[in-house]
């Protein structure tokens, strides 16, 4: 295949890819801008409260989106349709059970939920507000993250963004009705994001009823043997986007240890930018792995190495704008959510310059545990994001700020995307090793 033709074709994925990511991330983002605004300071640390909830939602949809679009797309190069069709049919049936699940238990247990976020006295009635409103669009959340990622999948990237734009745009204008105008607070905004979500899922369902491509909906037998072989290629961008809400648990935790509530605010400012950052980086990596996986399931794996080299170097130059962007940026940043003559403006840019750090790193482990991921490489994939997105920041963010304080939080993920880099660099190694020994 030509270079420059392939080259296009990755980015035809990526790009879209970082977009639909970009709206995800931007759901919770723009929330926090309205509420900042509408709200107050300590609204807008409920709602960063709130947000392990959210992406705890979207890591169930990721975890089993990621998994059959990888296996979808394989049974596509090996000419099994009508496998792909019913594998697609049915993961939608069983993620749409699981999003009901959840609105189901979510309601049952609100208070603890609340409580578990690490709602005080002061946040708990907003963060009951947030999720209670929520968890009832839960299906719509885990469905249509489903259908976006296997749209692509489909071979009609331009049909994600159209349908991610559409869900943010709804997203935006719901969040100023609601919140400013008519004084819902966060749960407009909550509402806005559900709403936003059910626009999405119909956008992607009339595409697979009307379109009548290789990917549709059909009838099918049960077969859940298929997700012995789902669930692994999955876990790993499952891991990473269930890692994000993790960590900002964690955070929230340790500075109402060491810094206190107000801390709190100035995080919710660093998690809303370094979720899009983290959510940028998985977008490469979801653009590139049906391709690779395509051109694995042929039996082409140069050409699914070589879509890996155009990732690093994709991933490369957007680490060094991120980079730049939480040096230099951090005062016009922190200005979209605190006002300047607030007394945590300028503890909250020296906080997110620290953070920013990492931004240089995370890139490079996101897209190579993708990677292994895409060619069925899932114990090693595995291995980085739950070392990557759990282990090592838990290790970091436990002792770091007992040495350095609250220097110590800040730099915490820096330390625990150093730790994964290491890894991620002995696993490439290792396979180009191997690589070599069979082209011997």
């Amino acid at each position: 295949m030509k270079e420059k033709h392939l080259f296009t074709r990755f980015m035809g994925f990526a790009i879209p890819s970082v977009i639909s990511m970009w709206v995800f991330s931007l759901y919770s983002m723009v929330d926090g801008i309205f509420v900042s605004k509408g709200e107050g300071e300590l609204a807008l640390a409920a709602v960063n409260l709130s947000i392990p909830y959210v992406m705890a939602i979207f890591a169930v949809g990721l975890l089993l989106a990621i998994g059959t679009s990888t296996v979808v797309a394989i049974f596509l190069g090996q000419g099994e349709e009508k496998k792909a069709r019913e594998t697609f049919t049915q993961n939608i049936i069983v993620v749409a059970v699981l999003g009901v699940i959840i609105s189901v238990f979510t309601a049952l247990n609100l208070d603890s939920i609340a409580v578990f976020l690490g709602a005080t006295e002061e946040t708990m009635r907003y963060v009951k507000e947030y999720v209670g409103v929520i968890a009832p669009f839960a299906v719509f959340f885990v469905v249509s993250y489903n259908l976006e990622v296997l749209v692509k999948t489909a071979g009609a990237p331009v049909v994600s963004t159209v349908g991610v734009a559409s869900c943010a745009l709804t997203n935006v204008v719901l969040d100023y009705i609601f919140v400013l105008e008519f004084g819902w607070g966060v749960a407009g905004a909550a509402l806005a994001t559900g709403i936003s979500q059910v626009i999405s899922t119909i956008i992607f369902i009339l595409y697979f009823f009307i379109k009548k491509g290789k990917l549709r909906f059909t009838p099918f037998k049960i077969n859940l043997d298929i997700y012995k072989r789902i669930l692994p290629i999955g876990m790993a961008d499952g891991i990473t986007e269930l890692s994000s809400g993790i960590v900002i648990f964690l955070f929230n935790r340790t500075i109402l240890k060491y810094i206190g509530t107000q801390g709190i605010v100035s995080y919710t400012v660093i998690s809303y930018v370094n979720n899009m950052v983290l959510m940028t980086m998985i977008g490469v990596a979801q653009g590139l792995q049906p391709l690779s996986s395509f051109y694995h399931g042929k039996k082409q794996g140069e050409i699914s190495r070589k879509l890996f080299r155009y990732a690093l170097a994709t991933i490369g130059f957007l680490s060094v704008c991120f980079l730049l962007m939480g040096q230099f940026l951090s005062p016009s940043l922190v200005s979209l959510f605190i006002e300047h003559n607030s007394p945590l403006f300028d503890y909250s840019v020296w906080s997110l310059s620290l953070f920013s750090i990492s931004f240089g790193i995370v890139g490079f482990n996101v897209i190579t545990s993708g990677y292994f991921a895409s060619i069925e490489e899932t114990k090693i994939s595995m291995f980085l994001s739950t070392c990557r997105g759990l282990v090592f920041i838990i290790i970091t963010i436990t002792i770091m700020p007992m040495i350095w304080d609250e220097t110590g939080v800040w730099l915490a993920s820096t330390a625990s995307e150093t730790m994964a880099l290491f890894f991620s660099i002995f696993f490439l190694l290792l396979y180009v090793k191997k690589i070599r020994t069979q082209e011997r």
